[in-house]
């Protein structure tokens, strides 16, 4: 591993002074004023995750190419023995608040109907660790607990516990639950309210956490459910291009210094106890007070005590759902955002690992890299407005600069398009050459009209931070429903008017050479039709028909998906009527099942 993170870190060093002299000369023809070296700071403040993603790319699809199993060759660590039965107990935590109590149902009993038919279930306990404080749902909460411990008695343990106060959010809940019964388990496998896994899944990290006694967390590897939302679609299609090269190129040198992403994870508690609990930062302000982000910080304290940190970067059985419009994208954006800004404050802990240390200073660099980039677009569409009978610019290098950047920002996912390509089975799971090629275009256009509207968001609310703004922490919208005009119009105003000057300066400079960038103002020009547009539920629909923008969970989707009722398989009836026959004759009722149809 240090002959792998000696090589990463020549190649980020490397690519980071060649980028910053080759903007250097781009900005050369007029010498350095003020605005120069305005914009050349932004730029560089920019490049450490532009870097790092192109090179985890690049890593990722060479093991991907290279490797007949790429996940074990980046994670090999022993993967226990599945003929033999569990001999740990795991806490399944299912962490809520104030959430859609059917569809926290929906989700459990599923997971706990595939427990049990994987005869394992004995070694598992479902704990619901509600946060809520809405009556109606608090009650609906203990109405589930009710009904999940009389279904699965003598099958599986269910225990719901509400807090009245809620001291430390999620991680105070995990925190609670650890205090009062953490002790009786091995380990705990973590749940958001929207998470769900398949027992294969739930089974393998487990097996593997019995297997690896010096294994503190394992994080899988975490791809979103089909979903009848437009917005959430395309996004989630996008991401799951990016992910698994990115993920595997950073696994490659990070190794037992790995991601921790909240949930979908398995924790080894002793350690997790005695090593992971989290300060509550001193003083005043949005960035003091109880750590909103907490899970990294609890990776890189794990990992300090001398317990390896590690992602298994292989697709299948674990679960989430993305925001359903861009209003709630926004906004969990921007918890992530308070929450990464207050490692500041923790950067200084005693006996972290380098890379641990890394990890932190990205997470934060992750968002301050917007208003960097804002900083950078003004700045410099400022200087090539200055008139001094020179261009401000050479357009050469310029050029030069441009291309390599779009490339490697667009370098995870294109590494894997490049995999899937070459690959027959993944080429029909995503709907074939044609569509991987119409889809992929369609995303990354659309990535390039939403990175600069989040952008706006970030950088609008990093001010606003200075100034004591809070978002705090709510319960996540997860119902696909049409924005109503007057709120996204509230929310969205800043991206439209920053859209509205970019295409007035764009308007005036020689198309030939700004057309690149038009993007960057059409899509916040456009923010407020576009995030109203791609929350209805017509646009939802005719993305399912078009078939564009499909995964694998669509084009053949898997058993456990059967039982959730999702709208994105409303074709898929025959298969979720045999499901419902199945789950019957798993709790011991008459049901015959019909025969399987091709659906």
């Amino acid at each position: 591993m240090t002959a792998r993170r000696i090589i990463f870190l020549t190649l980020f060093l490397v690519s980071f002074a060649a980028l910053t002299v080759l903007m250097a000369v781009t900005l050369s023809p007029n010498g350095y004023g003020v605005l120069d070296f305005l914009v050349l700071g932004c730029f560089i403040v920019t490049l450490p995750w532009t870097i790092i993603g192109f090179w985890n790319a690049v890593i990722g699809l060479a093991v991907m190419r290279l490797s007949r199993d790429p996940a074990r060759a980046v994670c090999p660590i022993d993967v226990g023995d599945p003929s033999t039965a569990l001999t740990s107990r795991t806490a399944i935590l299912s962490c809520v608040r104030n959430e859609d109590v059917s569809r926290l149902e929906t989700n459990l009993n599923a997971m706990l109907t595939n427990l049990v038919r994987s005869g394992e279930s004995s070694a598992f306990t479902l704990f619901v660790l509600s946060d809520s404080f809405v009556d109606e749902i608090v009650q609906a909460e203990q109405a589930l607990a009710d009904r999940l411990a009389r279904r699965w008695s003598n099958k599986i343990s269910v225990v719901y516990r509400r807090r009245e106060d809620n001291p430390g959010f999620k991680a105070g809940n995990i925190e609670d639950f650890c205090d009062r019964w953490g002790k009786d388990y091995d380990f705990a496998l973590v749940l958001d309210a929207d998470s769900y896994m398949s027992a294969e899944a739930m089974l393998g990290l487990v097996r593997r956490m019995e297997a690896n006694p010096k294994l503190g967390i394992l994080q899988s590897l975490v791809v979103g459910l089909p979903t009848d939302s437009a917005f959430a679609r395309i996004f989630q299609f996008g991401m799951r291009l990016g992910m698994r090269s990115y993920t595997i190129g950073s696994a490659w040198w990070q190794g037992d210094c790995g991601p921790y992403w909240g949930h979908n994870a398995v924790l080894r508690i002793k350690p997790f106890i005695d090593h992971c609990r989290l300060p509550k930062l001193p003083g005043k302000g949005p960035l003091s007070g109880w750590v909103l982000s907490h899970d990294q910080v609890e990776a890189v304290m794990m990992r300090r005590a001398g317990y390896e940190v590690r992602v298994l970067p292989q697709e299948g059985g674990s679960y989430e759902e993305n925001p359903p419009h861009l209003l709630e994208f926004i906004r969990r954006d921007l918890r992530w955002c308070q929450g990464n800004l207050q490692y500041k404050r923790l950067l200084s802990m005693p006996g972290l690992k380098p890379v641990s240390r890394i990890q932190l200073v990205l997470a934060i660099l992750m968002f301050i890299g917007s208003p960097a980039w804002v900083g950078f677009m003004v700045s410099a569409a400022w200087l090539g407005m200055t008139d001094t009978g020179v261009a401000p610019f050479r357009a050469d290098t310029g050029a030069a600069i441009f291309l390599t950047i779009m490339t490697m920002v667009f370098a995870p996912k294109l590494a894997t398009i490049a995999d899937i390509l070459l690959r027959s089975d993944l080429r029909r799971a995503f709907g074939g050459f044609f569509r991987v090629i119409v889809s992929s275009a369609g995303e990354i256009l659309y990535a390039a009209m939403l990175a600069p509207i989040m952008a706006v968001a970030h950088t609008l609310f990093i001010g606003g931070l200075v100034f004591g703004k809070t978002i705090g922490w709510g319960a996540q919208g997860r119902d696909l429903e049409r924005l109503p005009l007057g709120l996204t119009a509230k929310k969205l105003w800043p991206q439209t008017l920053f859209g509205l000057v970019g295409v007035i300066w764009i308007s005036q400079q020689p198309f030939a050479l700004v057309w690149p960038v038009l993007p960057i103002a059409i899509g916040p020009l456009l923010a407020i039709p576009a995030a109203i547009l791609t929350s209805t539920h017509f646009l939802g629909l005719a993305g399912i028909k078009s078939t564009l923008w499909r995964i694998p969970e669509e084009s053949d989707p898997p058993a456990e998906l059967w039982a959730l009722n999702l709208p994105a398989l409303a074709g898929r009836e025959v298969a979720a009527e045999i499901e419902t026959h199945v789950q019957a004759r798993v709790h011991g009722e008459s049901v015959p099942v019909p025969i399987p149809v091709k659906a």
